[in-house]
């Protein structure tokens, strides 16, 4: 019997904002110490007997960060297959059931979000060993979380006949979120439990239901990875057939239809983490109620979550509040509205903003950049390499650029022209002009990048050449 854990890292995250963006989302950020969300979730599965080395399915803007985070904990990715746009979660297991079933007939899944929290392993582990065995009769199971308290923001599960007692549970149904008379009708019960999101299956099951009860997302999926590209570990799938796929949910598209779902009862402090006031339940607090990370200063402040990444924050008679500090957003809500952050990215979005998308430091396979400054016809970047980098060979329309070496050594494609700076040296890159700028040393390369022209947007910029395999 052979497990591999299929780890879903799509999702913005976004009632975690402003932490939380598309481009560096949720599963990415160490909330809890100094590993990610995903780091934690790699590991999670590790000493379970059978277990190989995990598959994600990832965002196509994601994989390199996704491939460094794991790297960063000295393991290695199975295989990274890359969505060229989110179609919710059925489409991305069936995508990496289809992929395993080329290496592995006997394949059995154990499928998880990277964003969740769970302190106890060793209950988890315990629980996923007796989901795995029911699976490899052919059941489609699910994890269903304990309930601690009546709860509106998590779907139930409830449960039917007993397949072992206290063990294992036929589904009786699935229930959408409900209200919180409702929810507390549900924990008084004993029969329900919170919808996890976890779950485990063999492959081939999971394809043969998907034919049955969702054909359109499996043939979709099937052109997809059969076209699709393969570069090392990552597997890109072909994108007009993964796109012409229905988007829809594994409980949508089966589990909520199927007759061979199956319940594991889970009791090992899960959490979604789906909000910040969610983070501040499942963290330490102080004497004082209150969640505290980063330069903060508080008087007469109870029950609150602050969270400072880049200046002095203070708070005055405060209770059950919520601060998110950034270097280029602050979030001030109280904690029982924090579901509502959502709400905001809306309007970010609707007004053409980028602050629900990027952070002011943006991550490139490359190395990062920041924003320092910026006016009616020029900005100011700090850009890092990484040892051994590059960034395509490209142009632009619209804009030259001041390159100034302030760490590290540069070489400078500029035309037909290559050279080295060094620190304190500097060059043109005039409008037009092919360029590349790489890292041959052995620390990073740390420039001042100042812009000028009539457009600075980061679409203008046609590629030649790019080491990445980006348009």
């Amino acid at each position: 019997m052979t497990i591999y854990p299929v780890i879903l890292t799509g999702g913005a995250g976004s009632r975690l904002w402003p932490l939380s963006r598309e481009h560096y989302p949720k599963p990415l950020l160490p909330l809890f110490g100094d590993r990610t969300l995903l780091q934690d979730t790699a590991l999670r599965l590790a000493n379970l007997p059978g277990a190989k080395a995990p598959i994600f399915v990832c965002n196509e803007e994601h994989r390199f960060l996704v491939a460094e985070q794991v790297q960063a904990l000295g393991h290695k990715a199975g295989a990274i297959l890359l969505e060229p746009e989110g179609r919710n979660t059925a489409p991305a297991l069936t995508v990496a059931a289809l992929y395993l079933l080329e290496k592995d007939p006997d394949a059995i899944m154990v499928v998880m979000p990277a964003d969740h929290v769970i302190p106890d392993s060793a209950v988890f582990q315990a629980a996923v060993e007796r989901g795995v065995a029911l699976a490899d009769k052919g059941q489609l199971v699910t994890f269903g979380v304990v309930p601690q308290h009546a709860e509106t923001g998590y779907g139930y599960i409830r449960r039917g006949d007993a397949i072992e007692k206290d063990v294992s549970y036929r589904v009786s149904k699935f229930v959408e979120k409900p209200d919180l008379a409702t929810a507390q009708g549900y924990v008084d019960s004993g029969e329900y439990y919170w919808n996890s999101g976890i779950f485990t299956m063999r492959a081939d099951a999971w394809v043969a239901e998907m034919q049955r009860l969702a054909p359109a997302i499996l043939e979709a999926c099937k052109h997809a990875v059969a076209s699709g590209k393969r570069d090392d570990d990552f597997c890109r799938v072909e994108k007009s057939a993964f796109l012409s796929s229905p988007s829809d949910s594994i409980d949508y598209a089966v589990m909520e239809k199927t007759d061979k779902a199956a319940v594991v009862p889970l009791d090992a402090g899960w959490s979604d983490v789906g909000a910040w006031s969610a983070l501040w339940d499942i963290s330490a607090r102080d004497t004082s109620g209150n969640v505290l990370q980063g330069d903060v200063l508080t008087h007469d402040v109870n029950d609150t979550l602050v969270l400072a990444h880049h200046r002095c924050v203070a708070a005055i008679g405060l209770e059950g509040a919520v601060i998110i500090e950034t270097p280029d957003a602050v979030l001030v809500t109280h904690r029982n509205r924090s579901q509502d952050v959502k709400e905001i990215v809306s309007q970010l979005k609707k007004s053409g903003r980028d602050e629900y998308k990027f952070h002011r430091r943006v991550y490139r396979p490359w190395g990062d950049y920041e924003g320092i400054d910026n006016g009616a016809r020029y900005q100011v970047k700090r850009l890092t390499v990484k040892p051994g980098a590059s960034l395509s060979l490209q142009m632009h329309h619209h804009r030259a650029e001041h390159w100034i070496v302030v760490k590290g050594t540069a070489k400078v494609t500029r035309g037909e022209d290559v050279f080295i700076l060094s620190e304190n040296e500097s060059t043109y890159i005039p409008l037009g002009t092919k360029h590349r700028l790489e890292n041959p040393g052995a620390i990073p390369l740390e420039i001042i990048e100042v812009q000028s022209g009539s457009y600075l947007g980061e679409d203008d910029i046609v590629r030649f050449q790019d080491v990445y395999d980006r348009c």
